[in-house]
């Protein structure tokens, strides 16, 4: 451990006093609510606790050097960052402890997240955006460790966007590209994939970010020595500093507790990054951790003896407190004031907080005691309600959870009675939970009238004298009308650029729309999403290309855990209007098959999942999804790139509506029900089945999620009164979701005449080549049987056993 270094002195006393002893105030008053929230957690009064005590000083010149139109991309550390921004007090930092469900009053995630996830807001209320470059913003946090590295680089690379593409209306987004995407991350975490796969795209990018690394030598309980070759990042990055010959990072190391050279260092990174779009790596070493990872355990338990008076000694604050005095910007008298002062403010902000918390908790309580008492009074029950009653009148500082479990207990002792001491408690019932529910369920997806689903169908239509062209002319032709119409509309993957994507659906566009909006990328799912991600928080409308649906799994855990979670994460405050164009089905071979949707349609609810059966319905839902302001996984059917298909005259213009399944075939003995590539067989089977006099009605899903708004297979149902659904998924994935949206949201059960099936893949991936797929996935032979032995069941002598 080298702590020898020389502490700066060259900050002007005159010049910098009262900024020093702000700087002094915000660091005291952030460790304070750190310190007081792990006792609230210890006491019972918070569920968790993870705290920035030790990282105060870096965090004050970080936002020394933050400006408006800048953004965030951090982790559950930064509270010191936030509270010098002015975005975050005292009051709010303990309501987010307490998870308060007021977003005016927790007004990070509204009790969605635990403490230290922070954001801000970028949308008013009506769902337009606000004027990002007028304010300092903060993307919504997650906890994943390193998952906010790929949206990181999104966030700068808008920056590079709006300084290099012209006819974009920059107004509330950028001005020329000058703002900073900032990132924080630990020390450990940068053991991460996320990290290094983020850190390669910017270099390659050269975008203006800054990242900075709190260095407090553990990842909980593991030493750095297990995390880090060399123990030092740094050292090992440095093969990305750039040069006079080579473009890379500038790398910056710098000791946590010194004040000056940190101001200089944030100083020097915001002006590389902001004027040259230079990407920089701030190394902040030496810090410590005071109180341990978290309040889930000490730190006493793995550090030395030793080690703990190391960062006792060198706790950033002390070390801060020492140079005030040491330069004389303040006295040990006027110093033990502020800190008494704190204290005291900070005991306030807590006392006032959960008194706020518990506030509307304690309203209900007294309306509940009064109709428990009232029901039990006119009740034979009487005993065991009061005992309810009772139970819940002992609870000093009821929670939304007691008050819910109490009054529906309660209605178990009055089955059977029918009073208005009943009727205004079951009122209250109903008021109460829907009120609750919608304050942890609001917002998983759009719910104001710029949604996509509010889109109108837009048919397409027809020349007379229609020529069929290959599926992927369609889709090429349509993306050009977009970017012509959409100059914010930009796409970037692998093979995405120069070929225009594997299949040629971007034949071309590169050269008339230049590399920045048809971009080539390297081999990085994660960090084609995280750009993607990022520019769609800032206003820009990406389409980030993933070459095949297999290899979205590399990208799974950025989708389910930033893009899918974000609108809810933020309380519908922040959104990323992103669109995923991938493709799949019916390939031969374990890997670029793309069957697994059962996996992505519980993993991805917040984003919407588009299945076309053609390139005319998938040109449809991208015009949609432009319209629109929400995330959207779309798989374009991989073997109908050369497929025929007529060539409309309102490309660009036609729409495919979202959550609205398409009847293509109609019929009356039975109901088939399947998505994507698979229905050109179940057409083609349709006709033979009618060979044999089953007269099939098909139905195309189109979209997963949502699915069937209108419940058009139920109507479907009701008269055909069977259901097959067909998938080429594995047993009991996307078929079982199908299955449970018809029969238990719909209610279609009651108008079968006999099971509803399903009909899958076997419950491995698809061997190879074309015998592979037939004994992998369901083939022409199984549908036909498994739908004539639908129909033998009910009718035996009219199809008599087919083997």
């Amino acid at each position: 451990m080298n702590t020898d270094s020389e502490t700066s002195s060259d900050i002007s006393f005159d010049d910098f006093q009262i900024q020093i002893l702000k700087d002094y105030e915000i660091a005291v008053t952030s460790r304070e609510c750190s310190l007081l929230g792990r006792r609230e957690v210890l006491t019972g009064k918070a569920k968790f606790g993870i705290f920035g005590d030790g990282k105060e000083l870096p965090q004050l010149a970080m936002a020394r050097s933050f400006m408006d139109g800048d953004f965030r991309s951090g982790y559950y550390r930064d509270q010191t960052f936030m509270m010098a921004l002015g975005l975050l007090t005292p009051k709010q930092f303990f309501h987010g402890l307490y998870a308060t469900t007021d977003i005016t009053k927790d007004i990070m995630s509204a009790g969605r997240q635990m403490g230290g996830h922070f954001t801000t807001f970028s949308l008013n209320e009506d769902g337009s955006w606000k004027n990002l470059t007028e304010q300092k913003n903060s993307s919504a946090d997650i906890s994943c460790t390193a998952g906010q590295m790929p949206r990181l680089l999104g966030l700068a690379q808008a920056s590079k966007i709006y300084r290099n593409v012209k006819g974009i209306d920059s107004e509330k987004f950028s001005k020329n590209g000058n703002e900073v995407a900032w990132g924080t991350i630990g020390n450990a975490s940068t053991s991460e994939g996320a990290f290094f796969e983020t850190i390669n795209a910017a270099g390659v990018l050269q975008v203006p970010m800054v990242i900075s690394i709190w260095d407090d030598e553990y990842g909980i309980s593991v030493h750095a020595k297990h995390q880090t070759t060399k123990e030092d990042i740094s050292k090992i990055l440095a093969g990305f500093q750039r040069d006079k010959k080579d473009a890379g990072y500038e790398i910056i190391k710098v000791k946590g507790w010194d004040y000056t050279a940190l101001i200089h260092a944030y100083e020097n990174a915001a002006d590389i990054a902001r004027e040259q779009h230079v990407p920089v790596i701030i190394h902040v070493i030496e810090l410590t951790q005071p109180q341990g990872h978290s309040t889930s355990g000490s730190h006493e338990r793995y550090k030395s003896e030793e080690r703990l008076t190391w960062e006792r000694d060198n706790d950033c604050n002390k070390r801060f407190r020492e140079w005030i005095l040491s330069n004389k910007i303040a006295t040990e008298e006027e110093l033990k004031n502020i800190e008494k002062n704190i204290k005291r403010l900070v005991r306030s902000a807590r006392k006032e907080a959960w008194e706020e918390f518990l506030s509307p908790h304690r309203e209900h309580k007294k309306t509940l005691v009064n109709l428990l008492d009232n029901v039990a009074n006119s009740s034979p029950n009487k005993n065991f309600i009061e005992k309810l009653k009772n139970d819940l009148i002992a609870k000093e500082d009821p929670i939304k959870k007691d008050l819910a479990s109490a009054a529906r207990k309660s209605m178990r002792y009055l089955l059977g009675e029918n009073t208005k001491e009943k009727e205004a408690l079951a009122n209250w019932i109903d008021t109460f939970m829907e009120e609750s529910q919608s304050k942890f369920s609001s917002f998983l997806y759009n719910e104001q009238e710029n949604s996509a689903l509010f889109v109108p169908e837009v048919k397409a239509t027809y020349d007379q004298d229609a020529t069929a062209v290959d599926g992927r002319v369609i889709l090429r032709d349509n993306f050009d009308r977009l970017f012509e119409k959409y100059p914010e509309a930009l796409i970037f993957g692998e093979d995405t650029g120069a070929i225009g994507d594997v299949n040629q659906g971007l034949e071309g566009l590169q050269k008339k729309y230049g590399e920045l909006r048809v971009a080539d990328t390297g081999i990085r799912e994660a960090t084609i999403i995280g750009q993607g991600i990022g520019m769609a928080m800032r206003g820009l409308r990406p389409i980030a290309e993933i070459q095949y649906l297999d290899y979205i799994f590399y990208a799974l855990y950025t989708l389910t855990d930033d893009l899918a979670t974000l609108l809810y994460r933020s309380v519908g405050k922040q959104r990323a209007p992103l669109i995923v164009r991938t493709r799949g089905h019916r390939l031969e071979g374990i890997w670029h098959s793309g069957s697994q949707m059962g996996g992505l349609i519980h993993l991805l609810r917040g984003m919407y999942i588009l299945t076309p059966r053609n390139m005319t319905k998938a040109a449809g839902f991208y015009n949609t999804l432009m319209k629109g302001n929400e995330p959207a996984l779309l798989i374009e059917s991989l073997n109908g790139y050369r497929l025929k298909e007529e060539k409309p005259n309102n490309l660009g213009e036609l729409c495919t509506p979202i959550g609205v399944v398409e009847v293509i075939k109609p019929g009356k003995d039975i109901t088939l029900l399947s998505y994507g590539s698979t229905l050109r067989i179940v057409m083609k089977v349709a006709q033979e089945l009618k060979q044999v006099g089953i007269d099939a009605e098909v139905v195309d899903a189109q979209s997963l999620l949502p699915f069937d708004l209108k419940h058009d297979v139920l109507k479907s149902i009701k008269k055909t009164n069977r259901l097959l659904i067909i998938d080429e998924d594995v047993p009991g994935g996307c078929s079982a979701y199908l299955t449970h949206e018809i029969m238990e949201k719909q209610g279609a059960y009651q108008y079968l005449d006999s099971a509803p099936q399903t009909l899958t893949a076997k419950p491995h991936r698809p061997a190879y080549a074309t015998d592979g797929d037939y004994f992998s996935k369901p083939n022409a032979e199984d549908m036909f049987e498994k739908v004539y032995s639908i129909m033998r069941e009910s009718n035996p002598d009219e199809f008599p056993k087919l083997r």
